[in-house]
């Protein structure tokens, strides 16, 4: 058997939009980096047939499928006994998983429904793997064609049934799989994709065996690459950091972070080791650059104060923002955004800051500053630079794209200055 499965997902509301199927991505990546490859993922409603025909032809093909949802205890939660049919396996009630359902509506002071009790029911011969997050134990059926791991459909549960017991119950059966999928990323920000393509051109035709993936969205483009599993560990780890390191010297200049940093951990990183508290000043982005740094823990060590000025009285009164210059530039321009920087590293005491003005749309734009038009201003000691920005994008992304080009503007003036 190939170190291969798929994944079926099951549930009216995966195909009707209403829940992001994020377990078939969490999945992928946890399986590949344990050397066992998801070739194909499909998604069905709850409804016997699709459900019955979908595992069915699945089984065929690779031998090996984790189904997800359609384990709870309603009429339409139909997975387990449509599997259990199509091994041929009757349902049974498992007495010690019964009392284990029970006891956990105990624990909650709550007297189990009668419907609950189908939870206990388990396909004659399956494994039963126990579920530490709810009420729905994964399960496992075998035979001559292959496996089939039932999960339920809650994220918290397959994540927790997984890495508990599921995963490696799962690499017992492929000994001979490949090595895991390893990856490196390089992030960048403030350069176009076909840009950043052509000026590392040369270093791609060079990388094989490994891969390289361009990877864009609002705030940048990312770049993955992944070694296969067709060569030792250890050899893969070092030529993915030599490919890494290659491709982040010729992109110094738009390089933030690698793998999974953020560019609010870049930020942070410098001003922590230095001792530096932070002051924002926003106005389109309406308070987004603090809710990103305030998602990280450690923000407290050096993030002083945000303040959101939307209106230009509150510009003026909180800020320092002078009439006179609302007047004869606007509220979006680069005079408004210096000042504004000004003035909150002023009523705050903070070393560096960030102001950040625009029009995000879809409204408010005029043929001088249209629609996407920002301007950043980003202070730190003694220097300042203000920049504008033509963004694109829906107001969303225009905001998300300001956000990060003050926090890559704030990011250069920190390695600048760099002792």
């Amino acid at each position: 058997m190939k170190s291969a499965v798929e994944i079926v997902a099951i549930g009216h509301e995966l195909l009707l939009g209403e829940t992001v199927n994020t377990n078939a991505a969490w999945l992928g990546r946890r399986l590949a980096g344990a050397g066992i490859r998801v070739v194909r993922r499909a998604v069905v409603g709850d409804v016997a047939g699709d459900i019955h025909e979908a595992v069915r032809d699945a089984l065929e093909r690779t031998g090996a499928v984790l189904c997800t949802g359609g384990l709870g205890p309603t009429r339409d939660d139909l997975t387990k006994p449509v599997v259990a049919a199509l091994f041929g396996r009757e349902l049974v009630l498992d007495e010690a998983l019964l009392e284990r359902v029970r006891e956990r509506f105990t624990r909650r002071g709550i007297e189990m429904p009668a419907s609950n009790r189908s939870q206990a029911e388990v396909p004659a011969g399956a494994t039963v793997f126990p579920n530490p997050r709810g009420t729905a134990s994964g399960l496992a059926l075998e035979d001559g064609r292959g496996f089939v791991v039932l999960l339920p459909g809650v994220p918290s549960e397959v994540h927790a049934l997984l890495d508990g017991s599921v995963l490696e119950w799962l690499v017992r059966r492929f000994p001979d799989r490949a090595g895991p999928l390893l990856h490196r990323q390089v992030r960048t920000t403030g350069i176009a994709e076909s840009i950043l393509a052509e000026r590392i051109d040369d270093i791609t035709t060079s990388l094989a065996p490994l891969t390289l993936a361009f990877l864009p969205h609002a705030s940048g483009v990312d770049l993955r690459l992944t070694a296969w599993g067709d060569m030792p560990e250890a050899e893969a780890r070092s030529r993915l950091d030599a490919a890494a390191d290659a491709l982040a010297g010729r992109l110094a200049r738009w390089v933030y972070a690698r793998d999974d940093q953020d560019m609010v951990d870049a930020v942070a990183a410098h001003l922590t080791a230095r001792g530096l508290r932070l002051a924002l000043a926003e106005s389109c982005t309406g308070g987004l650059i603090a809710k990103r740094i305030t998602d990280r823990p450690g923000a407290s060590d050096f993030l002083v104060a945000g303040i959101v000025s939307y209106a230009n009285e509150a510009k003026t009164a909180l800020l320092g923002v002078r009439p006179e210059t609302l007047a004869a530039h606007g509220a979006v321009s680069g005079e408004t955004a210096r000042e504004m920087v000004e003035g909150v590293r002023r009523a705050t005491g903070a070393a560096a800051g960030i102001a950040v003005t625009g029009i995000a749309g879809p409204d408010g734009g005029s043929e001088e500053k249209p629609v996407g038009t920002v301007w950043v201003a980003a202070a730190l000691g003694e220097r300042m630079e203000v920049a504008r920005y033509q963004l694109l994008g829906d107001r969303s992304e225009i905001r998300e794209r300001a956000a990060q080009a003050a926090l890559a503007l704030l990011l250069r003036l920190l390695r600048e200055s760099e002792p």
